[in-house]
């Protein structure tokens, strides 16, 4: 039998196996794929979010079906794949899942979107570089700086195509087991988490922003859940 499948799915930031820096030794003991979302490539225009195209992606990387590990909007499809498809995917780890339509009602997630929805309503009237300059300083608090080569122009490009996640078509948790991994750095996601605790997720945290897959701590924390569920699948 040959080694598992895992797929990992990026957020809205670095695409493919450059969004996993820590985890390309995984390859050793498993079968890794590192996909690309629609919309996202190192040549071609940005596209707009398609959830449905994005499912088709992983699924297609699943085959017969495996494990996977994804971040931030990534986790959207694949939380939406596992629904529909549940006996594609053996386990989900989720990075900082931004799920929000799960949490809409709740405290964090709703201030977020009162905060996020008017600079998404005003995009089409906005330049790439306006959008990423507001979008950071309301997400991260910080300034942006100004894209000054072809591949930062088209990730601002592709930032400012991206839907809302709390509008994406998810209202169901699937019945898989699921790590949620966060970085403890902010309320939203962590409401996020929580929501999926109760529903029996198991949560950990990382201290490391947005990307806590990219510590030591949070890589260790990944590998250890995907190897139990390799070991209680083979008891």
């Amino acid at each position: 039998m040959g080694a598992d499948r895992v797929v990992f799915v990026h957020g809205s930031g670095s695409f493919g196996a450059a969004a996993w820096p820590r985890q390309h030794g995984l390859s050793i003991d498993f079968d890794c794929l590192y996909v690309r979302r629609h919309g996202f490539s190192a040549t071609e225009e940005p596209a707009a979010t398609d959830h449905g195209r994005d499912q088709a992606i992983v699924a297609d990387a699943l085959g017969g079906g495996g494990h996977v590990v994804a971040h931030s909007q990534g986790a959207v499809a694949a939380m939406m794949l596992a629904v529909e498809c549940p006996d594609l995917v053996r386990s989900l780890t989720l990075v900082e899942p931004a799920c929000f339509s799960l949490t809409a009602e709740l405290p964090a997630t709703a201030a977020h979107i009162a905060l996020m929805e008017p600079l998404y309503a005003a995009r089409d009237a906005m330049s790439d570089d306006e959008f990423l300059r507001a979008f950071v300083r309301r997400v991260f608090d910080a300034d942006a700086r100004t894209p000054a080569t072809g591949d930062a122009r088209r990730d601002a490009a592709r930032l400012r195509l991206q839907s809302p996640p709390w509008e994406a078509p998810l209202a169901i948790v699937p019945g898989v087991p699921t790590l949620v991994l966060t970085g403890g750095w902010e309320p939203l996601y962590e409401e996020v988490a929580d929501y999926l605790a109760g529903t029996g997720a198991i949560h950990r945290v990382a201290p490391g922003g947005h990307r806590p897959h990219d510590t030591a701590e949070g890589d260790a924390l990944i590998r250890a859940f995907l190897r139990a569920d390799r070991t209680r699948a083979a008891a």
